[in-house]
């Protein structure tokens, strides 16, 4: 039996390979089961320090897999809403965890694949990529929280276009208008995305969790609210072992070296 999704473990970071590439990297309960165990132990493992999310096959995920969803149309509504509802765990989990999740995004996404993509914290994504949001050529609409995510980056306009009429966006255009981090050739997705995972590393992790809460709550919470959130974020950060350092190696005029920080504390 094909193995739809697996964790590597590789010391300081994890790659979390969708490899269900007969459906051309569809959702699947499996990488549901393994992105949520994934985000769990990147969240209680100190050594962690970043989560990269790939797959198999040069295509990213082709979203929901429509033979499966077909068979909830006789649902109770509450068992669908239940269905959905997995996947917005999933999508939870991955804006959730402390550490920084980067999505290495080769051929492109489409329909939940770009909510799971756009869940995360960087994009780095084959130039010739493309993202779709065809929900609408089934007579659906989207979820995993993707008008909401897409709306913090595109303008409206553009949106509508993508969500009602169902067009692609090249990954070009997306990262002209800053909704990607970086754009590669396809050869160079992974490489990237594990250089970009080493910079993170090598930073403060408590810190960067600290800044990955406060972004992503940013949108959503009032000017009020968000100076609160960021005055006990800093009011602890700068009781950290990490801001010692950072400080330290500021005033001595050299590199700070957080990993010995956060071995400290």
């Amino acid at each position: 039996m094909q193995q739809l999704a697996r964790c590597e473990d590789h010391g300081d970071r994890l790659i979390v390979v969708n490899s269900n590439t007969r459906k051309r990297n569809a959702l699947s309960p499996e990488l549901y089961r393994v992105l949520v165990d994934s985000m769990d132990l990147a969240t209680r493992e100190p050594r962690i320090t970043s989560v990269i999310l790939r797959s198999e096959g040069g295509y990213f995920c082709a979203g929901g897999d429509l033979g499966q969803l077909a068979t909830r149309r006789d649902m109770p509504r509450d068992q669908r809403v239940a269905r959905i509802e997995e996947l917005h765990d999933v999508i939870r989990a991955v804006m959730n965890c402390p550490k920084p999740v980067i999505a290495a995004v080769e051929g492109g996404a489409a329909g939940a694949g770009v909510s799971l993509a756009f869940a995360c914290d960087m994009i780095v994504a084959d130039r010739d990529a493309t993202f779709t949001v065809a929900y609408v050529k089934a007579g659906l609409v989207p979820d995993g929280g993707l008008t909401s995510t897409l709306a913090a980056h595109l303008p409206r306009e553009l949106l509508m276009r993508m969500a009602l009429l169902g067009e692609p966006m090249t990954a070009e255009r997306l990262f002209g208008l800053g909704a990607i981090s970086q754009i590669e050739p396809a050869s160079n997705v992974l490489p990237a995305a594990l250089a970009l995972a080493g910079r993170l590393g090598a930073g403060p992790t408590h810190a960067q969790g600290r800044i990955k809460a406060l972004v992503n709550s940013a949108h959503t919470s009032s000017r009020l609210d968000q100076m609160n959130a960021e005055r006990d974020s800093m009011a602890d950060a700068i009781a950290a072992a990490e801001a010692a350092e950072g400080i330290a190696a500021f005033l001595e005029k050299r590199r700070p070296d957080f990993a010995k920080a956060r071995a400290s504390k």
